[in-house]
């Protein structure tokens, strides 16, 4: 896997009406679609999510490669999660055994029930970020932890925290990668070797990739400092976040899609 195929963080700007939304009608959403995949007990309403995702990424106009790239990074997860179910959950009929090793019917629904769960899970979140510039996501949770306000909780520095991390995790990924190709470059071996010799071998990418971050980190301190930015009393908001016809809209199909694995559970459907 190339970390440049990393897409977490990135925000594409189109002109889809997903992109017109208000953000916090989006992160509202973002919430319910996850308690959406989490309600659904059944590949059926499963089914209904994946429609949901396929749903949201034609009216978002967002490549549907760019939304599979986003389950690169936690292939390795999906690895693991597979296999956790697939050998420790053994009751059913059995289709393979090996000594202590155990494959069976229950094990193996499972296993795919999982991973497709985890897979929707991370392509129709990831959509939030691909929709959403950092400044307006800012704004958006910023508004809607508001009435942590009243038992002094610092709600815009939390959030801007939220946003910067969000907002340099493709640049930290290029710099990564600039930094592993250098190392390439001067014979360095990072592909070879155990665990150990790999863990190793990072100790050259590490170093000056905590020395670039924290340098960005001095940089964009001095670079808002020179802006006199002190905070978010008082200050004002080149776009006002509105809702409008499409948050309603999008709301109802959410909810509409929601009632749908509802129904699926109650009648039991596979």
């Amino acid at each position: 896997m190339q970390l440049r195929d990393i897409t977490i963080g990135q925000y594409f700007p189109l002109n889809s009406p997903i992109h017109k939304m208000d953000a916090r009608f989006k992160i509202l959403l973002t919430g319910v679609f996850i308690a959406m995949l989490f309600y659904g007990k059944s590949i059926a309403g499963l089914a209904i999510g994946a429609l949901f995702v396929v749903l949201v990424t034609v009216i978002s106009r967002v490549s549907f490669i760019m939304v599979i790239k986003s389950v690169k990074p936690i292939i390795p997860i999906l690895i693991f999660t597979g296999i956790l179910n697939l050998f420790f959950l053994q009751d059913g009929e059995v289709y393979f055994k090996w000594k202590f090793i155990k494959i069976t019917e229950y094990g193996i629904e499972t296993s795919v029930f999982m991973l497709f769960r985890i897979v929707l899970l991370v392509c129709g979140s990831s959509l939030l970020t691909y929709t959403t510039s950092p400044i307006v996501l800012t704004d958006a949770i910023e508004r809607l932890l508001s009435p942590l306000k009243k038992f002094k909780m610092p709600v815009h520095e939390l959030a801007m925290m939220m946003t910067i991390a969000l907002r340099f995790i493709p640049t930290l990924i290029e710099e990564t990668d600039k930094i592993m190709a250098a190392q390439k470059s001067r014979g360095a071996d990072l592909e070879t070797g155990g665990i150990v010799k790999r863990a190793k071998a990072l100790l050259p990418i590490l170093i000056p990739l905590f020395v670039s971050a924290f340098r960005r980190a001095e940089e964009l301190a001095t670079a808002m400092e020179c802006r006199c930015y002190h905070g978010g009393d008082g200050r004002t908001r080149l776009k006002v976040l509105k809702s409008s016809y499409r948050d309603y809209l999008g709301t109802f199909i959410t909810l509409l899609f929601f009632g749908m694995i509802i129904t699926v559970n109650a009648l039991n459907v596979f």
